[in-house]
């Protein structure tokens, strides 16, 4: 039986939490990816069968909500964001944690500030050798509230195994990323790094495997993402490739097939596990099972899509470019970004700019309007709750939450 986390009850749901019951009920091994519908008549929602919090989410709020109670008259830290959610995050803010760190990795409060009896906690994301350095050298133990998810550690843990063998680790992530920071810090600890965004900079560093570009030309696009003293001539010759763990994972899956044909291409088939190492076992499950869990949503058809989390969420803003390219998609934070039946104020993923688009919600001349809604793995189920409440709210003539919940309390 999966862990049950003690997580606070406000970030429950009535609804969102029903229709996740009963699928965990009906489908334990997972295997069904087709979406739940509410139906309230005027309005059809297509829910997701995996998303939100995930278990490293669950984890780190369990931590931290534990700390909070245990350490009543101690100040509390965070070394940054907890999770990429601004509701959870300010709600600790509320109940008196401080942020040592924005999540750029600007300090806010410098170390020096510390005493040992204070409390700090590590965010989700895990943090850098040197800040536990840092906060070891004035007597805080850093993991002694330790929230990193297990999933990150893991990645951790294959970069050091194949660091050890003498392979470079290959990080597919966003260099300025938290995890992706404190992956860096870990992995260059056992071997040469270097971060890759995307498939266009996988292919520029295909081009120094092959031969094509110079070491010039390395350093050119990757002076400021590989570790100090990487020899692209020297440490391309054996490499892995591991990830952060919110990045899209066909993506990642497609960057270490183009990086595996193309040390076949220069050291040949029968040499390819010299050359390359197996690091599929790191991909986190939880944002895999998201993923494909919207692409199951998009094959089912939908109107539109509305995506729930934060702004600042890595994970969330794939599922949201997953569901654009093929229908209208608004990336909000919370049911106050939906300001009518007529307008919606939400991120563009692209620009990073909030916009506000009008008539969003089409009508369907007697048909019902379906609406995708699903969410980051760092977002509360009650946040959906409430989006979908006030959708519904426009409806006058829609069907009650207790009459479409009915299906899914009865578990037929």
């Amino acid at each position: 039986m999966a862990r049950q986390f003690d997580v606070p009850q406000f970030y429950r749901s009535e609804i969102i939490s029903t229709v996740k019951k009963s699928r965990r009920i009906e489908d334990p091994k997972k295997r069904d990816l087709s979406p739940s519908i509410l139906d309230f008549g005027p309005v059809r929602f297509k829910i997701g069968r995996h998303f939100g919090f995930c278990y490293g989410v669950e984890n780190a709020i369990e931590i931290a909500y534990r700390a909070l109670t245990k350490h009543p008259n101690q100040r509390i830290f965070l070394l940054s964001e907890i999770i990429h959610n601004s509701h959870v995050n300010e709600d600790l803010q509320k109940r008196g944690v401080q942020f040592i760190c924005e999540t750029s990795g600007q300090q806010l409060i410098p170390f020096e500030d510390l005493h040992p009896e204070d409390v700090v906690i590590v965010p989700a994301f895990g943090t850098t050798v040197e800040i536990e350095e840092a906060l070891s050298q004035r007597g805080i133990h850093p993991y002694r509230y330790n929230t990193t998810c297990p999933f990150v550690e893991k990645v951790w843990k294959k970069s050091q195994e194949i660091g050890q063998r003498e392979y470079s680790v290959i990080i597919h992530g966003k260099r300025n990323h938290e995890e992706t920071r404190a992956t860096f810090s870990h992995s260059k600890k056992s071997a040469p790094v270097v971060v890759v965004r995307d498939l266009d900079e996988t292919e520029k560093l295909a081009k120094v495997i092959r031969g094509e570009e110079t070491t010039d030309f390395f350093y050119q696009h990757f002076g400021d993402r590989c570790s100090i003293g990487f020899n692209p001539k020297v440490h391309l010759e054996r490499i892995g490739v591991v990830n952060q763990t919110t990045m899209l994972a066909s993506e990642t899956q497609a960057i270490a097939s183009l990086l595996r044909q193309v040390i076949i291409g220069r050291y040949g088939a029968q040499n390819v596990n010299a050359h390359f190492a197996d690091t599929r076992d790191t991909l986190c499950y939880a944002t895999k099972e998201n993923q494909d869990a919207t692409l199951s949503l998009i094959d089912d058809g939908a109107n539109l899509a509305i995506i729930v989390g934060g702004y600042n969420s890595s994970n969330t803003s794939h599922l949201v470019a997953l569901c654009q390219a093929s229908l209208p998609t608004y990336f909000i934070s919370d049911e106050t970004e939906i300001l009518s039946s007529n307008r919606i104020r939400h991120l563009d993923v692209r620009t990073r700019d909030l916009t506000e688009t009008e008539s969003w919600l089409p009508t369907q001349n007697g048909n019902p309007t379906d609406i995708i809604l699903t969410a980051g793995a760092s977002c509360p189920d009650a946040l959906l709750d409430r989006v979908l409440q006030k959708i519904v709210s426009w409806f006058p003539e829609s069907r009650s939450i207790d009459y479409v919940l009915a299906p899914f309390q009865s578990g037929t």
